[in-house]
This record gives C-alpha cells, sequence and structure tokens, in this order.
C-alpha cells in the first residue's frame, strides 16, 4: 500500500475574534500544519499581505503567510483569490512532493465575493496528481455555478486518466457538492461525515477531499481544544491508497 496523505485547512486569515480583542493565530498555525504530517496541505484564507494587520500586530511575519506556514522541505503554492483595501488573500497548497506546474482560474460569481481555484501538478512516488484546492461562495446559486466551472476546468485541463485531487472549503453541507464532483469521477467519503465547523463546537462537514484515481482509506479531525482555538474551521485530514499501476 502507498498512502498518502492530504489535509484542507481554512485557516481564518491566520487571525481569530474581532475588534480590538481579535488575536494573532497564525504562529499556532505553523505549529499545527506541521502536526498534520500530511503529503499535501490544501489551504484556505490564506494572507500575502495585509497593511493593516501587519501594523497592529507586533509579531505579524514578514513572509507571506502560505511560505511561512510550509514546514521544511515542503513547497509553498499560493496564488491570490481576493485583492482588498489593505491586502490580498486566497488558497495555496504545500507540498513535500516536488510541484511540477501550478495555475490559478477565477471563480467570482458576483462582484461581492471573490473567489478561484489553485490547480497544481504534484509528482507523488512518481506519479503525478492533480491538486485543486477550492473555496466556494456562500450562495447556494453561485456554487451550483461554480461546481460547473470545475467540472468543465477538470475536462479541460487534467488529462481522464490522470489522479485528481479537489479538496476546500466548499461552504456546503448537503449533497450538492458530491453530485456536481461524482460527475466528474471524483468521490468522497461517503460512508463518513466529520464536521468541521464551527471549529469551538463542530456540527456541519464545509470542508471535503474528493479524489479521483485514488483510493479512500480514512477520514479525521485532529482532537484537542487547542484546534478550536486557531480557526473557525477544524483541519481535515483525508488518507488514500496510491494504486500500485500509478506508480
Amino acid at each position: 500500500m502507498t498512502l498518502v496523505r492530504i489535509a484542507t485547512y481554512n485557516i481564518h486569515k491566520g487571525v481569530q475574534g474581532i475588534g480590538p480583542a481579535r488575536r494573532l493565530e497564525i504562529h499556532n498555525l505553523g505549529h499545527a500544519v506541521e502536526q498534520l504530517d500530511a503529503d499535501i496541505v490544501c489551504l484556505q484564507e490564506v494572507r500575502k499581505m495585509h497593511r493593516r494587520e501587519a501594523e497592529y500586530f507586533t509579531h505579524w511575519p514578514e513572509l507571506p503567510q502560505a511560505d511561512y506556514l510550509a514546514p521544511e522541505g515542503y513547497t509553498a503554492v499560493y496564488r491570490t483569490n481576493a485583492h482588498t483595501r489593505h491586502g490580498e488573500h486566497g488558497n495555496a497548497m504545500l507540498s513535500r512532493w516536488p510541484v511540477v506546474s501550478h495555475q490559478h482560474e477565477d471563480m467570482s460569481d458576483h462582484r461581492f465575493e471573490q473567489r478561484g481555484l489553485l490547480h497544481s501538478e504534484v509528482v507523488v512516488h512518481g506519479c503525478a496528481v492533480h491538486v485543486i484546492v477550492v473555496h466556494l461562495g456562500l450562495i447556494k446559486a453561485s456554487r451550483v455555478r461554480q461546481l460547473a466551472q470545475l467540472q468543465q476546468y477538470i475536462a479541460r485541463e487534467i488529462p481522464s486518466n490522470a489522479a485528481v485531487v479537489v479538496a476546500g472549503d466548499f461552504n456546503d453541507w448537503g449533497s450538492t457538492v458530491q453530485r456536481a464532483l461524482g460527475a466528474a469521477g471524483l468521490v468522497a467519503f461517503t460512508q463518513q461525515k466529520v464536521a468541521t465547523f464551527p471549529s469551538r463546537l463542530p456540527v456541519v462537514q464545509l470542508d471535503h477531499v474528493y479524489a479521483r484515481g485514488l483510493t479512500p482509506l480514512g477520514l479525521h479531525v485532529p482532537r484537542g481544544r487547542i484546534w478550536g482555538r486557531m480557526s473557525d474551521h477544524l483541519p481535515l485530514i483525508a488518507e488514500f491508497d496510491m494504486p500500485s499501476n500509478a506508480t
């Protein structure tokens, strides 16, 4: 068996709380990502830079958050989804395996939400695995259109026989995502649901890892009260077996 461990985590831009009570969690998140011990970590709501927060927090990292969070030896890939008054944020992928290429596609459905997908090709045990990180919209109609765009993207950009992983914050706890990605040949852990939101008392699973060409083995979230402090989401860890004929 060739085990591949993939995590997805919405880090809430490395800050928790609101107003004067907000606190910087990016340093704790750095330790947390390392503890996940995942081959591939898919991140959402990642800051590239933010001038106001950098002035407010004394220990704001000098590096962009994706680079700061990458454990030693990992490659960090980041692409911006949203430009704001004081900075920008988007999706990131951290990989302990070589990254061959990466690209971005805008998935914004309306002017109030800037969304996008990050697509990277990673070589895992000698096999090409296409990893797509997504963060879908808050409105159901937008998500339906974004899922259709995602299906079209996979059909257009990724060979039909290639291994594919789609992971991220789907902002959906129904069956809409499962049906849409199932039509593209991607499957999730349909018999196992793991609540990831809100992190302090999780009741729904907004975060998912779907795959094609990999066999699902198990799904879990890390345990411990500290995980409820660092973000409004819990990280989700999925384990897969890469078939021997893929290597």
